[in-house]
Protein backbone atom coordinates (compact mmCIF):
# COMPACT_ATOMS: atom_id res chain seq x y z
CA UNK A 1 0.00 0.00 0.00
CA UNK A 2 1.47 3.35 -1.09
CA UNK A 3 1.78 6.00 1.59
CA UNK A 4 1.07 9.70 0.99
CA UNK A 5 1.87 12.61 3.27
CA UNK A 6 -0.46 15.59 2.76
CA UNK A 7 0.86 18.92 4.02
CA UNK A 8 -2.08 21.31 3.87
CA UNK A 9 -3.18 23.88 6.45
CA UNK A 10 -6.78 24.27 5.22
CA UNK A 11 -8.60 21.64 7.27
CA UNK A 12 -11.54 21.23 4.91
CA UNK A 13 -9.22 20.54 1.95
CA UNK A 14 -6.95 18.29 3.95
CA UNK A 15 -9.88 16.24 5.26
CA UNK A 16 -11.37 15.92 1.78
CA UNK A 17 -8.11 14.63 0.25
CA UNK A 18 -7.42 12.32 3.20
CA UNK A 19 -10.86 10.78 2.68
CA UNK A 20 -10.66 10.60 -1.14
CA UNK A 21 -7.16 9.11 -1.24
CA UNK A 22 -7.90 6.68 1.60
CA UNK A 23 -10.93 5.41 -0.32
CA UNK A 24 -8.63 4.82 -3.30
CA UNK A 25 -6.50 2.49 -1.22
CA UNK A 26 -3.66 4.78 -0.15
CA UNK A 27 -2.36 5.06 3.40
CA UNK A 28 -2.56 8.75 4.33
CA UNK A 29 -0.79 10.82 6.96
CA UNK A 30 -1.34 14.56 7.16
CA UNK A 31 0.29 17.65 8.58
CA UNK A 32 -0.72 21.31 8.73
CA UNK A 33 2.73 22.91 9.05
CA UNK A 34 6.16 22.59 7.46
CA UNK A 35 7.82 21.41 10.69
CA UNK A 36 5.12 18.79 11.35
CA UNK A 37 5.47 17.68 7.72
CA UNK A 38 9.23 17.21 8.08
CA UNK A 39 8.79 15.25 11.28
CA UNK A 40 6.22 12.96 9.63
CA UNK A 41 8.33 12.58 6.46
CA UNK A 42 11.23 11.29 8.60
CA UNK A 43 9.00 9.03 10.68
CA UNK A 44 6.66 7.68 7.99
CA UNK A 45 8.89 7.72 4.85
CA UNK A 46 5.95 8.30 2.47
CA UNK A 47 6.06 7.37 -1.22
CA UNK A 48 4.73 10.82 -2.16
CA UNK A 49 4.23 14.18 -0.46
CA UNK A 50 1.35 16.43 -1.53
CA UNK A 51 2.57 19.88 -0.54
CA UNK A 52 0.77 23.19 -0.25
CA UNK A 53 3.03 26.24 -0.64
CA UNK A 54 1.21 28.71 1.59
CA UNK A 55 1.61 27.28 5.09
CA UNK A 56 1.72 28.95 8.52
CA UNK A 57 5.16 30.08 9.78
CA UNK A 58 7.30 28.39 7.09
CA UNK A 59 6.18 28.02 3.49
CA UNK A 60 6.40 25.00 1.22
CA UNK A 61 9.66 26.17 -0.40
CA UNK A 62 11.32 26.23 3.04
CA UNK A 63 9.95 22.70 3.61
CA UNK A 64 11.43 21.54 0.28
CA UNK A 65 14.84 23.02 1.07
CA UNK A 66 14.96 21.18 4.42
CA UNK A 67 13.63 17.95 2.90
CA UNK A 68 16.27 17.92 0.15
CA UNK A 69 19.11 18.60 2.63
CA UNK A 70 18.22 15.54 4.72
CA UNK A 71 19.75 12.43 3.07
CA UNK A 72 17.30 10.19 4.92
CA UNK A 73 14.27 11.71 3.13
CA UNK A 74 15.75 13.75 0.27
CA UNK A 75 14.52 11.43 -2.49
CA UNK A 76 10.83 11.40 -1.58
CA UNK A 77 8.67 12.48 -4.52
CA UNK A 78 6.88 15.79 -3.95
CA UNK A 79 3.85 17.06 -5.82
CA UNK A 80 3.09 20.73 -5.12
CA UNK A 81 -0.63 21.41 -4.93
CA UNK A 82 -1.29 25.07 -4.25
CA UNK A 83 -3.28 28.09 -5.34
CA UNK A 84 -0.16 30.22 -5.11
CA UNK A 85 0.49 30.79 -8.81
CA UNK A 86 3.78 32.70 -8.66
CA UNK A 87 6.38 32.10 -11.43
CA UNK A 88 9.37 32.60 -9.11
CA UNK A 89 7.96 30.16 -6.53
CA UNK A 90 7.26 27.62 -9.29
CA UNK A 91 10.84 28.00 -10.54
CA UNK A 92 12.24 27.44 -7.03
CA UNK A 93 10.01 24.40 -6.50
CA UNK A 94 11.10 22.85 -9.81
CA UNK A 95 14.75 23.53 -8.95
CA UNK A 96 14.14 21.66 -5.68
CA UNK A 97 12.98 18.63 -7.66
CA UNK A 98 9.20 18.60 -7.38
CA UNK A 99 7.40 16.21 -9.72
CA UNK A 100 4.97 18.94 -10.72
CA UNK A 101 3.45 22.22 -9.50
CA UNK A 102 -0.31 21.98 -9.78
CA UNK A 103 -2.75 24.83 -9.19
CA UNK A 104 -5.59 23.56 -6.96
CA UNK A 105 -8.35 25.44 -8.76
CA UNK A 106 -7.40 23.78 -12.08
CA UNK A 107 -8.17 20.26 -10.82
CA UNK A 108 -11.23 18.55 -9.46
CA UNK A 109 -10.60 16.22 -6.50
CA UNK A 110 -11.12 13.26 -8.87
CA UNK A 111 -8.50 14.62 -11.30
CA UNK A 112 -6.12 15.18 -8.40
CA UNK A 113 -6.48 11.55 -7.29
CA UNK A 114 -5.74 10.47 -10.89
CA UNK A 115 -2.58 12.63 -10.89
CA UNK A 116 -1.42 11.14 -7.59
CA UNK A 117 -2.00 7.63 -8.89
CA UNK A 118 -0.03 8.44 -12.06
CA UNK A 119 3.00 9.69 -10.10
CA UNK A 120 2.96 6.69 -7.79
CA UNK A 121 2.68 4.22 -10.67
CA UNK A 122 5.87 5.67 -12.17
CA UNK A 123 7.89 4.45 -9.18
Amino acid sequence: MKKILIIEDEKILSDMYVEKLSREGFKIVSATTSSEGLRLAKKEKPDLILLDILLPKENGISFLEKLRKNPEIANIKVLVFSNYDDPETKRKAKKLGVENYLIKTNYTPKEMVERVRKYLEND
